[in-house]
C-alpha cells in the first residue's frame, strides 16, 4: 500500500487564515504532509445554555506586613501584661526584701516580677555585647574587602581600559 499525495485546491474565503488560527487550521502544510481542510467556523451565535465550568477562583493571598506583625505582637503583650497583673494581685502578701544593705517591704508578686525583669536585663546585656562583637568583626571584613577591590581596580585600571 502506498500513500498517494492528496490534491490541493485553492483556499476559499472562509478558509483563509483568520486572526487567532494557525496555518494548519487553514489547510497549510504540516511536517507530515498536507493538513486536512477544516470546515469554516460558524459565526452565527448558538442558542445553547451557558456552560457552568467548575474552575476554581484564584486564591488570593494577602502578604504579611510589618504593621500586621506589630498588631499580633501588641495583642500578645497585652495578654502577657494581663497575666502579670493577675499574678501580682494574687500574690499581694508583704515580704521583707534585703539587697546590699537596703531593706524594704514589697508585695510578693512585685518582688518576683522585679527579679524576673532584672534577669531579663542581664540576658539583654550579654546579647548586646555579642551583637557589638559581631558588628566589629563585620566592619573589619568590609574594610578588608574594600581594600582588595580598590587594589584590584588600581592594578587593572591602566592596562584594562579600552577606549
Amino acid at each position: 500500500m502506498t500513500a498517494e499525495p492528496q490534491p490541493t485546491r485553492p483556499a476559499t474565503d472562509a478558509e483563509v487564515l483568520q486572526p487567532g488560527t494557525s496555518e494548519t487550521d487553514a489547510g497549510g502544510l504540516t511536517p507530515d504532509g498536507p493538513a486536512p481542510l477544516i470546515p469554516p467556523r460558524q459565526t452565527a451565535p448558538q442558542q445553547t445554555a451557558p456552560q457552568q465550568t467548575a474552575t476554581p477562583l484564584p486564591e488570593h493571598r494577602i502578604k504579611r506586613t510589618r504593621i500586621s506583625g506589630l498588631w499580633v505582637s501588641v495583642g500578645f503583650f497585652a495578654v502577657v501584661l494581663l497575666l502579670l497583673l493577675i499574678f501580682i494581685l494574687q500574690n499581694g502578701t508583704k515580704v521583707d526584701i534585703s539587697y546590699m544593705g537596703a531593706h524594704g517591704h514589697l508585695p510578693l508578686g512585685v518582688a518576683l516580677l522585679l527579679s524576673a525583669v532584672c534577669g531579663v536585663l542581664l540576658v539583654v546585656l550579654a546579647g548586646a555585647a555579642r551583637i557589638s562583637q559581631l558588628r566589629t568583626v563585620a566592619r573589619r571584613h568590609r574594610r578588608a574587602d574594600a581594600k582588595r577591590v580598590t587594589a584590584a581596580q588600581a592594578a587593572a585600571g591602566p592596562a584594562g581600559s579600552t577606549r
